[in-house]
């Protein structure tokens, strides 16, 4: 039987392997994007992890309803947790080395790297729906804890112009959530 868009999810609760070779060539550059950003600084990792969410989807086909959600968000939805839980892992494995033969420095500093990165990409993320100019305010005001003062002498521009963007970029955040909350 020819597996296809219509039937690989039927097929894999029959336990046909070629319908997960289907999600793989169709859906797998969705695993491995996920992977390599959660992962990224732990490429040795990647590839297990990978075959992990392969596993969790033969496994856990059953919970998949089609009318709570599309596959592809499904499957986003594994590949991500189980990448958390690796990260968990490998982080969790650092506390409890021998710490006489622990750098500690170097151990906080790969936590703190890591830590920072996927911070400034959720916050990307999070404010790339906003204008530049506001995107840099919240930025400076959020991110790098700056005064408000500091702000304005650096921008020229007045505080209450400064609290009006911010309070319209937050609004258009929550608005931007609320939005994905119900397609979710």
């Amino acid at each position: 039987m020819e597996i296809k868009e219509e039937n690989f999810i039927f097929e894999i609760k029959k336990g046909n392997e070629k319908a997960l070779d289907y999600v793989i060539d169709n859906y797998g550059w969705i695993i491995k994007s996920i992977v390599q950003k959660h992962l990224y600084s732990l490429q040795s990792s990647q590839d297990e992890c990978i075959n992990d969410i392969l596993l969790g989807i033969w496994t856990n086909i059953d919970k998949f309803d089609v009318e709570r959600s599309e596959f592809k968000n499904w499957l986003a939805g594994i590949a991500k947790y189980k990448s958390i839980d690796y990260k968990r892992k490998y982080l969790k494995h650092l506390e409890y080395d021998n710490i006489d033969d622990l750098n500690i420095s170097v151990e906080d500093s790969i936590h703190d790297e890591i830590t920072a990165n996927e911070l400034n990409e959720e916050t990307q993320e999070l404010l790339n729906c906003l204008k530049k100019q506001d995107r840099d305010l919240f930025f400076k005001l959020y991110v790098e804890e700056q005064e408000i003062d500091n702000i304005t002498k650096e921008t020229g521009m007045k505080r209450d112009v400064i609290y009006n963007r911010i309070s319209r970029g937050k609004n258009k955040i929550k608005t931007l959530f609320k939005t994905i909350e119900s397609r979710g």
